[in-house]
């Protein structure tokens, strides 16, 4: 065992009055974190329990919603303006792991899960860049068929696992983060990095640096939108391919596409080669379809995961014509 100490902060003054450094770090629901210290996955010298910061969902000016980092998954997916207004996020929310997981799972712990395949949790008996540096990546020639198509390096080819965060994405959702001397508002576009050659750099948080909250924009494509997870079972299982989409629908033509995908990449997808290519054009399975080649054009395969090319190209025209027929 690991001795590691413990302490509760119930406002953000009072966690980044205790902010991490290297060897500490910040929990909120566990689900993640404590699983990785229990594998020997990740160590901590010090905890810092913020999952009792204040939790609001609040209205902006703007039309869209402040989302407290503290927020459960469950709290947030069961909000009736989430629901009415983003319903992408809704189902995205639900298709997440286990209602109990959903129960203690946090906003700010979804957005910070790690990146992650199962070579990741083989300690000591697989090589991974993402907990050694440098140490190489069995993935690569290994099994593969949970991996990325897009966006992978030779140093790293895991997916990463939220549902959340891919509605998030394709909503242009802003992460607000603190360390007690400088407030930052980041893009979720922004906050993830790929893998590249640091494939254990996974965001651009600072060290000691609280993520407290999302902010939601307005956005009336959302209302006509919708998530769907293909996965290998019914309940508590990564995604294979998940797409999350909204769309607007005026005089005949699209006016607005939000388009994101998962399982897919080392993070979130925003899809927006498909977005250009549907930008301006009237909604079609032949327009979906090359859309979704546009997209896919650079995908790069495994061997494992051959077969996600062609079942994102499938579920991308799907998910668009579902959209489209409600539109109309």
């Amino acid at each position: 065992m690991t001795p590691f100490s413990y302490r509760v902060a119930t406002s953000t003054t009072e966690a980044l009055a205790a902010a991490p450094d290297s060897s500490e770090r910040f929990l909120g629901g566990g689900t993640n974190l404590v699983d990785l210290l229990r594998q020997n996955v990740e160590q901590a010298d010090a905890l810092v329990d913020v999952s009792r910061l204040p939790a609001s969902i609040d209205e902006t000016e703007d039309g869209g919603l402040w989302v407290g980092a503290a927020v459960r998954n469950t709290a947030l997916a069961a909000d009736p303006r989430i629901g009415a207004r983003y319903p992408m996020l809704s189902r995205a929310l639900l298709s997440g792991a286990s209602a109990q997981i959903r129960n203690m799972a946090t906003v700010g712990g979804n957005l910070l899960q790690r990146t992650r395949c199962a070579y990741f949790y083989d300690v000591p008996g697989a090589r991974c860049n993402k907990r050694v540096s440098g140490a190489g990546c069995d993935a690569i020639g290994g099994f593969t068929r949970y991996h990325a198509i897009l966006g992978a390096s030779e140093q790293c080819a895991a997916t990463h696992p939220s549902d959340m965060c891919v509605a998030l994405m394709a909503l242009d959702t802003v992460v607000h983060l603190d360390d007690g001397n400088e407030k930052r508002r980041l893009p979720l576009s922004e906050f993830y990095r790929l893998p590249g050659n640091t494939p254990h750099f996974e965001t651009e948080l600072r060290t000691g640096e609280l993520v407290t909250g999302i902010q939601i924009p307005s956005c009336r494509a959302a209302v006509n939108s919708t998530y769907r997870k293909v996965r290998d079972r019914s309940s508590y299982a990564f995604a294979l391919v998940s797409v999350a989409a909204a769309m607007r629908v005026e005089n005949g033509v699209i006016a607005d596409i939000r388009l994101a995908l998962g399982g897919v990449a080392p993070r979130p997808w925003r899809a927006a080669k498909a977005e250009a290519a549907l930008a301006g054009r009237a909604p079609s399975q032949e327009a979906f379809r090359n859309a979704a080649d546009a997209e896919l054009a650079d995908a790069r395969a495994l061997g494992g995961n051959a077969f996600k090319i062609p079942l994102a190209r499938s579920t991308i025209a799907a998910v668009l014509g579902e959209l489209a027929g409600d539109a109309a």
